[in-house]
């Protein structure tokens, strides 16, 4: 846990506890709250409100990146996610903006997103790592392996968190070439994307050896099927998606507690309790 506030990342706020990002799906298919937030006025309303809520920033995204969702077009992206972008952040809201493509991250960038959150980890689009570089600002990336469509048909590992941690690192190492500043670079395990249930139960209880990668580490379990599992009734049936949240919470806890930099969420007022909690808790045992 961070005893002062981190300075890893240049634009974004360093409280002295895990930062909590609010998660906006402009989209009509993600497997959480797909057309939920797809009009841009609701994607606005609820960025603001997730804000309000203590979300330290909040990451807008317009492309499903669920286990066989289909990609959709450069344009239909820029228009779901730059008029949400542009207004949250002319409400002062802090906006990452979750996007494979360096042309989205630009305009995006441009419009007043502070960060970029590449789940693909610049393997998607050859020009996103120079884009960045020349960008100026933070980069997330996260371990991936392949589009939704086929990412889970890859999921084998001689062992997943020796595998994640120095596919991760070859991918920092990508980022650093292309120019983009070391303190501007965090890491995601990517929980879900080309794994199993059980390869995120050991990416988490390993996560010290992420951590010894030596940068953040942002963390995205939030309603992922391997709580649903987890939380599954005697029949067999999954925990609904929006009755994941409390289990959320606890992982956010528990990584918060492990020294993760950054929790990616949905319900963002459990999570932000469950940090803070953790913070505090961490400072007693010091």
């Amino acid at each position: 846990m961070f005893s002062t506030p981190p300075r890893y990342v240049d634009g974004l706020p360093q409280p002295a506890r895990c930062l909590v990002m609010g998660v906006v799906n402009v989209t009509p298919d993600s497997f959480s709250d797909g057309g939920v937030w797809l009009e841009p006025t609701a994607a606005i309303a609820h960025g603001t409100a997730l804000s309000a809520a203590g979300a330290d920033l909040v990451d807008v995204g317009g492309e499903s990146t669920r286990p066989g969702a289909q990609r959709p077009s450069v344009d239909v992206e820029l228009g779901r996610v730059i008029p949400v972008v542009s207004e949250l952040s002319a409400r002062g809201v802090v906006v990452s903006i979750d996007t494979m493509r360096a042309s989205v991250a630009r305009q995006a960038v441009d419009a007043g997103a502070s960060a970029v959150n590449d789940v693909s980890g610049g393997l998607a689009d050859p020009a996103m790592l120079g884009t960045v570089a020349d960008l100026e600002v933070p980069y997330i990336v996260m371990h991936w392996r392949a589009h939704s469509t086929t990412m889970q048909d890859l999921a084998t590992y001689d062992d997943v968190v020796t595998d994640v941690c120095r596919e991760l690192a070859e991918r920092v190492d990508a980022a650093l070439t292309a120019g983009i500043a070391p303190e501007r670079i965090a890491v995601d395990p990517g929980l879900g994307f080309a794994k199993t249930g059980e390869h995120n139960w050991e990416l988490l209880g390993r996560l010290a050896s992420l951590l010894d990668l030596g940068f953040p580490v942002l963390l995205g379990a939030s309603r992922k099927t391997f709580l649903g599992r987890l939380l599954a009734s005697d029949d067999g049936q999954q925990r609904p998606v929006t009755a994941r949240d409390d289990a959320t919470a606890a992982t956010s806890a528990l990584a918060a507690a492990a020294g993760v930099w950054c929790v990616r969420v949905h319900d963002v007022a459990r999570s932000l309790d469950a940090v803070q909690v953790a913070s505090r808790w961490a400072r007693s045992t010091r």
